[in-house]
């Protein structure tokens, strides 16, 4: 019988004593230090064995959770992450018109602060419905670039956002062979693929290639592949992306350029664009290795500016720009274009096929890149003299020595990457144009001043990736009103004094400073390029005194 949880006894006479009472105090105290006799114990109730079991059943299954999701924290390369504060607080950038070159420092590029997909100790406990969703990927994307160098750089950062977005698995991106450019290298020829991947485990899954299963459905047609629609936010992706997925598990996205927005995306997904961008995509050693050799030349001869003199036959064609070109040469360029435009009109706009394409127009309007000849006028105008140093970052000029003879008679110390490298240096790159654009890619980036004379895609992204440098010096050239000065120039309405006066004014605003997007709703191909100011990247905000023209264009 219990009593208040202690056991009592029972007398022959029914009368219960408690034990107590019953025994011998004394005598007990003697047999319990003798160790004769043990103390008695008290039972517990069912209903606490019952409360133990539970509470130890829910302990260990909780201490299970946190083991499996939080195993690669205690890697070695995830604890030295930690001490080395992978991801620290944006600093204040500062005006600068030089800084150190350092290709291989790709990795302190990275300013921002990237959500982790490990959710950490605090967030099991926050979150713990939502643990087994970050770790299953929906299924597989794979990803076929098309364009130059920077035009797939791009859609690669756009992809591994847009991974993240839908929680998918994403193949190495495939890099366009079939372009104008005809390059042969694949992503491991240009990028370095380890950096790659491991800058970016903590917020997209990446492989190498698909697994051996996924891969023979492949081969047998068994995926769904599309073009995504152009300029698109991420509810496009949720909607229409994401089911394709989770109903065929590999979905292939080819013809990748432009295929998310400039604006109105999360903070989170704009900063991951700059974190794959400034951080994950870094070049391979070899490319770096000869981009420092390049510098350190340049750097030896003093201060250098990197002109991207887009002057080229591809450019040309796809354009309709034939100003200052012979009458061979305009009718090449004329015939190149209509069938450039008239393939690529057969697939997206059929109108166009009828359309006539005025070179004259196209200038005025400023949708031509400036000739070796305006540009050269254009830099003494800005105050450049005969001794600055002018690098020039672009393929094959078209209409090569004779319409190159008006800079190179202004400007002596013109130089290419072929006078400064020797030809067993560059073998390696021979009929590799996107990798020749990577060294300029790099030459750009460290030079003290960045002139680009059209605005394509390397000319967008350099900007962007000089303004997340510290907002180095980068002369955005008005065309639209550079042709009608020039115009006046040539047609003596303008002096020289003039004219230069006029050209520098044009340029005040145009220096690369902190500036705001631009946005137009419902036009995206008007609003600023994303890549070439990630303003949600930069902590300066852009203010009266940056918009003001106080750079030196002279190096005297």
């Amino acid at each position: 019988m219990l009593k208040g949880g202690i056991p009592s006894h029972s007398t022959s006479n029914g009368k219960s004593k408690e034990w107590w009472q019953e025994v011998d105090l004394k005598s007990l105290a003697g047999q319990l230090k003798a160790g004769k006799v043990k103390p008695p114990m008290l039972p517990r109730s069912r209903m606490q064995v019952w409360f133990i079991r539970a509470s130890t059943s829910i302990f260990l299954w909780t201490c299970l959770i946190q083991l499996t999701t939080l195993k690669d924290i205690w890697q070695p390369q995830m604890l030295r992450s930690c001490f080395e504060q992978i991801h620290p607080p944006l600093p204040v950038r500062s005006q600068s018109t030089t800084s150190p070159y350092s290709p291989s420092s790709g990795g302190n590029l990275w300013k921002g602060a990237i959500a982790s997909r490990s959710p950490g100790i605090l967030g099991l406990f926050s979150h713990p419905v939502s643990l087994v969703g970050l770790y299953k990927s929906n299924g597989f994307l794979m990803v076929s670039c098309n364009g130059g160098l920077n035009q797939m750089r791009a859609a690669i950062c756009d992809m591994v956002a847009i991974s993240k977005h839908m929680n998918v698995t994403l193949v190495l991106p495939e890099l366009d062979k079939t372009s104008f450019w005809a390059d042969p290298s694949d992503f491991g020829d240009i990028f370095d693929v380890d950096h790659f991947i491991s800058s970016l485990k903590d917020d997209v899954h990446i492989v190498r290639e698909l697994p051996e299963e996924y891969a023979r459905m492949v081969a047998e047609g068994n995926y769904f592949g599309l073009p995504p629609v152009s300029w698109s936010n991420q509810t496009y992706y949720s909607n229409q992306i994401l089911p394709l997925v989770q109903k065929y598990e590999v979905v292939r996205l080819n013809k990748t350029d432009s295929r998310l927005a400039n604006n109105g995306l999360p903070l989170a997904m704009q900063k991951l664009r700059c974190h794959v961008n400034y951080h994950a995509l870094r070049f391979t050693p070899r490319i770096e290795e000869l981009g420092r050799r390049l510098v350190q030349i340049l750097r030896g001869r003093g201060p250098f500016l990197v002109l991207h003199l887009r002057y080229e036959m591809d450019m040309l064609a796809f354009s309709g720009c034939t100003h200052g070109c012979t009458d061979e040469e305009a009718d090449q360029l004329t015939k190149m274009s209509y069938l450039r435009h008239k393939v690529f009109c057969r697939y997206a706009y059929p109108w166009w096929k009828e359309k006539v394409i005025l070179s004259d127009q196209k200038r005025k309007d400023g949708f031509c890149p400036l000739t070796p000849e305006e540009t050269a006028l254009i830099l003494r105008a800005l105050g450049y003299d005969r001794d600055t140093q002018i690098y020039i970052a672009a393929g094959e000029i078209y209409g090569s020595d004779r319409r190159m003879a008006a800079l190179h008679a202004a400007f002596p110390n013109v130089v290419r990457k072929e006078m400064l490298l020797s030809k067993e240096e560059l073998r390696p790159f021979v009929n590799r144009s996107s990798q020749m654009a990577s060294l300029d890619y790099l030459v750009s980036l460290a030079s003290d001043v960045f002139i680009p004379t059209y605005d394509g895609n390397m000319a967008k992204v350099v900007e962007g990736h000089r303004r997340y440098l510290g907002f180095r010096t980068t002369i955005l050239l008005d065309r639209k009103r550079l042709v009608e000065l020039l115009d006046a120039y040539e047609s003596k309405q303008l002096q020289w004094d003039e004219f230069s006066l006029a050209v520098r004014q044009v340029h005040e605003g145009r220096m690369g400073s902190p500036l705001k997007r631009r946005v137009v709703p419902g036009r995206p191909k008007e609003e600023d390029y994303f890549y070439s100011n990630p303003q949600e990247c930069l902590c300066d905000e852009p203010s009266p005194s940056s918009r003001t023209y106080s750079r030196n264009f002279s190096f005297k």
